[in-house]
């Protein structure tokens, strides 16, 4: 089982994506904003990241440099799970350090192999 933070500022997207990490067998942690994002990074230094891009504080592609540039929190995988479903913006959330990128509306088997492809066996 792997400890999974997700960052989304919607309650209903959390609750979603909460629900399809734990019918997986992992653990779900969650933070509301980009700041509560890294500050729970840095905290919990969970096994992997699903990180929204539009949020109030810092948004996801500040959030995801951020926790990158961290030593301490640079080797969490980050997949961005967003709306922002245009190629710059995909290009733009790799350089930033995601490993993935899952646009909404989530498409679960999406979401799922996703994961699997990032979390440590």
């Amino acid at each position: 089982m792997a400890r999974i933070l997700i960052v989304d500022d919607s309650p209903s997207q959390l609750l979603g994506i909460k629900r399809i990490v734990e019918k997986l067998g992992h653990e779900a942690l969650s933070a509301e904003d980009g700041a509560a994002g890294v500050e729970a990074a840095k905290a919990e230094k969970p096994d992997l990241i699903l990180m929204d891009v539009v949020m109030p504080n810092l948004n996801g592609f500040q959030a995801t440099r951020t926790i990158n540039k961290n030593p301490d929190t640079a080797h969490i995988p980050i997949i961005l799970v967003t709306t922002k479903d245009q190629e710059t913006d995909k290009v733009w959330g790799m350089r930033q350090g995601a490993k993935a990128y899952v646009t909404k509306p989530i498409k679960e088997e999406e979401l799922v192999k996703a994961l699997q492809e990032f979390l440590p066996s």
